[in-house]
């Protein structure tokens, strides 16, 4: 962990309650209608972070947790968090972390670095994905594409707004919301989401 991480990890409480004072990054919304994707979520795939193939058909009948991650940011304490999310949940959840470094470049490493980093500071057990673009253009990852396009997904357009933004997906494979990056993975309203 660099200094700066050290740093970040000691202030993530101070800054979660700034931001929530503020209300900065706190957003949230939900899929109301309950509209149902034109694209099936099962029909996506993406790169685990060891260069292996992930196909999202076995995520089917679980609900999924899908997280823009950075290495060295304000909300990097948020590993911690999701990981015990995790725990709680069980088998009938399933986080997968995408690492990216499209906010202030606050994700440099390789594929390497981000899981040894990752494992050694927070012990995460659920799959991280390798680097990506999770931004809008020409190099988005076709799972934010997914996320990100009304056509695609049923009802949201609604990009990360930082690190650590958060989709939910229910046993169905329907988008149900997002949350701002202020929003803690064990807030009463993503742990009421999950349940």
């Amino acid at each position: 962990m660099t200094g700066r991480q050290k740093v970040l990890r000691a202030v993530y409480p101070l800054w979660m309650g700034l931001t929530k004072l503020t209300g900065k990054n706190t957003d949230a919304e939900t899929n109301r209608q309950h509209a149902v994707p034109p694209v099936s979520f099962y029909s996506l795939h993406s790169t685990l972070n060891n260069g292996k193939y992930f196909s999202f058909e076995q995520l089917k009948g679980k609900k999924v947790l899908l997280v823009n991650t950075a290495s060295d940011c304000g909300y990097t304490g948020q590993y911690s968090q999701l990981q015990q999310l995790q725990d709680k949940a069980g088998e009938k959840l399933v986080i997968l972390a995408f690492p990216a470094n499209d906010f202030k470049q606050q994700e440099q490493g390789s594929d390497a670095q981000i899981a040894a980093f990752c494992h050694r500071n927070y012990g995460i057990s659920f799959p991280l994905m390798q680097k990506t673009v999770v931004v809008k253009g020409a190099e988005q990852n076709p799972v934010f594409t997914w996320l990100t396009d009304k056509t695609l997904n049923g009802w949201n357009n609604r990009p990360p707004g930082w690190n650590f933004s958060k989709y939910l997906v229910n046993e169905n494979g329907i988008l149900t919301g997002y949350f701002g990056p202020s929003v803690s993975p064990l807030s009463k309203q993503l742990l009421q989401a999950v349940e």
